[in-house]
Formats: structure tokens, C-alpha cells, sequence
């Protein structure tokens, strides 16, 4: 259906980066442009192509790289490469996972920032952290066996924060509010012990 219909626009809040290169937008040199044929956000290096698309009547649209290669016919001899841990995009494992929110997280005596935290569905025990919900890179990933996990918030710390902790390493994180902080204590309770919600529904079962 790529350039028959017109597609749905990914809001530019939903992403941080270019969602073709992965580069960070900033406000000078990477701005924000729409691909007319997919709807991706992506920077102008990569929306530099133009292609008919039949929903336009088929005039030329700004499109990106992928798309173009798909609308004039021309396959790309490079193999894609093997997707690392870290270029798993977030709607992939957002759209299948245990949990998913906005939360924020602070480490070691850095300030606290917003990220959008996954746990998804195919790795249960690992914790993966966006920038948005529509990043097609993560910031990091927290595998969370072997974790300890503190609940109880100190006076510095914003009111419904936990910490997770394995020897030198502290992560902080807090939720919007009590309930969905509670939600999310529930998954990385069993993460940290190599359990996911399925194998506490079996033995809840059996």
C-alpha cells in the first residue's frame, strides 16, 4: 500500500531521533521531516529523496530513503545487518510487552529525566529505556536477574521511586503515581529472580 494511501503522521513528541539513522534531532542541524509515503519522522539527510505517490495524485513527495527504494522498484543490495540489543525499536517491543510506560530514572548523581521504559514480552527479564515511544533506538538496557529491588523512597527522592541495585550499581526510577508503581514492582519482583508473569500463572495453576 506504500504511496496508494496516505499514511499515518508519527507525532514529532513521540520521537527523539531520526527514525531512519538513529541521530538525535537538535534544533540546528538535524531537524524534524515527515516521510509522505510511510510517515516516519526522520532528519533532512534522510527524507533527501522525491517519488509519485498515487494517493497525491501522483505528484512528488518528500520520501525517505526506504521508501524510495521500495516505490521506484530498486532493492538495496546490502543485507540489513543483524539488529543489535539496542536497535530493537520501541513500537516493536511496546506493542508486545509485559508493561510499558513513561518513568522517570536517575543514575548514580545525575538529574532525574523522562524515559519510556519497556519490558518486553520475548525478554521478560530485561528492562529496555527510550527516549520516546516511537525511538527506534534504545538508551539502554537493565537486564534484571540477580537485581535488588528497594521500594521504600528516601526524602530526596521523588514520592513513588524505587531503586534497583546489584553491587556498585544503582538505578533509579519513579513512577506517576502509587498505582503504577505497583504495577511495575510486580513485574521486576519476578524478573529479578528469573520469573515472568506466565511462569507465576503456571505455578499459580499447578
Amino acid at each position: 500500500e506504500l504511496g496508494k494511501r496516505a499514511p499515518r503522521w508519527i507525532r514529532d513528541n513521540e520521537v527523539t531521533m531520526c527514525m531512519k539513522c538513529k541521530e538525535p534531532f537538535n534544533a540546528l542541524t538535524r531537524r524534524r521531516h515527515h516521510c509522505r509515503a510511510c510517515g516516519h519522522v526522520v532528519c533532512w539527510k534522510c527524507s533527501d529523496y522525491k517519488a509519485h505517490l498515487e494517493y497525491d495524485g501522483n505528484k512528488l513527495n518528500k520520501v525517505c530513503k526506504d521508501c524510495y527504494h521500495v516505490i521506484i522498484g530498486c532493492t538495496d543490495s546490502e543485507e540489513k545487518k543483524k539488529k543489535g540489543i539496542l536497535e530493537i525499536e520501541s513500537a516493536e517491543v511496546s506493542g508486545n510487552s509485559v508493561i510499558c510506560s513513561f518513568l522517570q530514572y536517575m543514575e548514580k548523581s545525575k538529574p532525574w529525566q523522562k524515559a519510556w521504559c519497556v519490558i518486553p514480552k520475548q525478554e521478560a527479564l530485561v528492562l529496555y529505556m527510550y527516549g520516546a515511544p516511537q525511538d527506534v533506538r534504545a538508551l539502554a538496557t537493565i537486564p534484571l536477574l540477580g537485581y535488588t529491588v528497594d521500594d521504600t523512597p528516601r526524602s530526596a527522592d521523588l514520592p513513588h521511586s524505587f531503586k534497583l541495585t546489584q553491587s556498585k550499581s544503582v538505578h533509579s526510577f519513579a513512577a506517576d503515581n502509587e498505582e503504577l508503581k505497583q504495577k511495575w514492582l510486580r513485574v521486576i519482583h519476578l524478573a529479578v529472580k528469573g520469573e515472568t508473569p506466565e511462569c507465576q500463572n503456571e505455578l499459580q495453576v499447578n
